[in-house]
């Protein structure tokens, strides 16, 4: 014990997932998927009215998540597009602001 913290050593290895995309980014829906696995797990074994209901939830999570990262994204767009105005790159910000 080392100041109050105990450590305890376990013999599980993690699970491990590698995403990778091909000459792109992510998309906002694979990030949310992403990110929907990590918070929402519904087991095969539940109730069918328990499964059903964190189904339905975790649908409601999903499209909250997509909305919000697309929020995001257009905003980050949007100050990246002022800062090149700023600069004197109004046809590069332009670009930007098509995507």
């Amino acid at each position: 014990m080392m100041n109050g913290v105990q450590a305890q050593a376990t013999s599980e290895t993690p699970d491990v997932k590698v995403y990778t995309t091909s000459n792109r980014g992510f998309t906002p829906e694979e990030l949310t998927e992403r990110a929907l696995d990590k918070l929402i797990e519904v087991s095969d074994t539940a109730d069918e009215m328990v499964k059903a209901q964190a189904l339905v939830y975790k649908e409601r999570i999903r499209q909250l998540i997509l909305f919000y990262m697309k929020e995001a994204i257009r905003s980050d767009r949007t100050t990246l597009s002022a800062m090149l105005v700023k600069q004197g790159h109004s046809d590069m910000a332009r670009i930007i602001s098509k995507l």
